[in-house]
């Protein structure tokens, strides 16, 4: 219905906004619609995909997974081209994807080229008008344009106003216009006459499904496993390189039980960088963490953004309780709301507590952290519907168990589980082993990571060496 909905829409070069609810597949639509006007040889120029900048690899993954026949150029990083070699590129392609941050930097270059659509991936990135990247977006033509975005409104209708008018421009009035016609009434006074008047002039371009709607779960999986793609920022990149550079030098010298543990250590400090690379800093002050040094951070931000304004409860697992600690502080801050948090040194009573609040208390935070090895089993908190593997353990079936205190007997919402894998690095390449023996897993894997312990140097290189193309550097 959704890829239909929006072919329709393109039809008639009329803007659409879809804004399912998270994990109701908005993505998969999209590349769909690609398809379905691919199959019917109607693309005769390139579409625009605006996204933010930490999920370019997961859209250029999707379409590569879903759409192999599509063509897609990523346009990203410092040395990405620009005026008539871009416009040559992007000419020979089905879909361009790039970020927000490079949409205004980039505007001439983007511009030289006909696009015959224009998507914006996480569009409340332009709710603010007039914002740089707001300005830049309206400032592209194209034949139709999209909207994905899980929040069309978060706070104020003037976010509306604002994704409507690049979807359809002009089709609300003008900003001031709106304002008095439809903000001050509704907003102000609770005008029910006004609401239903807007409600009916944005209800066509418009495509909103719910979790909660029951015509919708029956099409669901009830766990929908997701995996997420993260690229890592410039800073953990050199961080990660130098580990791998230094460490192989000395494991190459080393023997039996020595070369064993050594390695170990390397593949805990390697997975720390990917998760923060404030991980590995042991001073004593407290640390300040920030988003832009991790591509991980940056996505579960975003994602927990949507998911708290849907209303949804999150289980966050990580195997490292110290990053658990500094990602609790993080996460309260940003959201200004308590976050639980659970790991190996919390008592028996502290524990019952923090899950009868969790569960039962109405005001309870929305957001459990727990440490794999603490809270990966005995738990029962079906209150939550998300579930992140922020660092992944590289056992499916620790991983199952852990999804399991959320999937079980009493949950009545559908599950989404997200994994995530740092691009480029040995997440990726241990996610990609992992996944081509997924029946047999459980038996090969075994437990923790000490079966990579057993590879030569040259396959652990292979193994551990970053691809430069993951790294997310478009703030140059």
């Amino acid at each position: 219905r959704g890829a239909s909905w929006l072919a329709f829409l393109e039809q008639w070069g009329l803007g659409a906004c879809l804004a399912d609810d998270m994990g109701l597949g908005k993505t998969i639509q999209l590349i769909a619609l690609l398809l379905h006007l691919k199959e019917d040889d109607a693309i005769e120029e390139p579409t625009l995909l605006v996204c933010p900048t930490s999920v370019l690899g997961n859209w250029e993954r999707e379409v590569k997974r879903f759409a192999p026949s599509l063509k897609v150029l990523l346009q990203h990083g410092e040395k990405r081209s620009q005026s008539t070699t871009f416009a040559k590129a992007a000419n020979a392609v089905d879909l361009v994807i790039t970020s927000y941050a490079l949409v205004h930097r980039d505007l001439k270059t983007l511009k030289r080229v006909s696009w015959q659509g224009l998507v914006l991936d996480e569009a409340q990135n332009i709710k603010n008008p007039q914002a740089k990247q707001s300005q830049a977006v309206r400032e592209l033509d194209a034949q139709f344009r999209i909207a994905l975005t899980g929040t069309p409104v978060e706070n104020r209708l003037s976010e509306l106003w604002s994704i409507m008018d690049f979807l359809n421009p002009g089709y609300l009035g003008p900003r001031n216009f709106f304002q008095r016609r439809f903000v001050i009434p509704i907003e102000r006074y609770g005008d029910t006459d006004s609401l239903k008047t807007l409600r009916s002039l944005v209800q066509p371009f418009i495509l909103r499904r719910l979790k909660t709607d029951r015509t919708i779960i029956q099409d669901l999986p009830e766990k929908q496993e997701n995996n997420v793609f993260c690229g890592l920022a410039p800073e953990q990149a050199s961080i990660y390189q130098n580990l791998v550079e230094s460490t192989l030098a000395e494991i190459e010298s080393a023997e039996g039980i020595q070369r064993h543990g050594m390695i170990l250590a390397l593949l805990t400090k390697l997975k720390q960088v990917c998760n923060h690379p404030t991980l590995l800093n042991k001073s004593k002050k407290k640390p300040d963490l920030s988003a832009q040094q991790s591509g991980k951070l940056q996505r579960l931000q975003e994602m927990v953004d949507e998911l708290m304004a849907e209303g949804d409860r999150a289980l966050i697992f990580t195997q490292f309780s110290e990053w658990g600690k500094l990602l609790k502080a993080y996460l309260e801050q940003q959201f200004n709301q308590e976050v639980l948090f659970l790991y190996g040194s919390t008592t028996k009573k502290q524990r019952e507590a923090m899950v009868d609040r969790f569960q039962h208390d109405p005001q309870a935070p929305r957001l459990f952290i727990l440490s794999l090895k603490a809270g990966g089993v005995g738990l029962n908190l079906t209150r939550a519907n998300h579930v992140f593997h922020f660092d992944r353990w590289w056992n499916p079936a620790v991983e199952n168990q852990a999804t399991d205190r959320v999937f079980r007997i009493g949950q009545t919402r559908n599950v989404q589980v997200h994994k995530f894998v740092c691009t480029g690095t040995l997440e990726e390449r241990v996610h990609e082993i992992i996944e081509s023996k997924k029946a047999l897993s459980e038996q090969i894997v075994g437990t923790g990571e000490t079966w990579l312990t057993d590879f030569d140097t040259e396959q652990l290189r292979n193994l551990l060496l970053l691809d430069r193309s993951a790294v997310i550097e478009d703030e140059e």
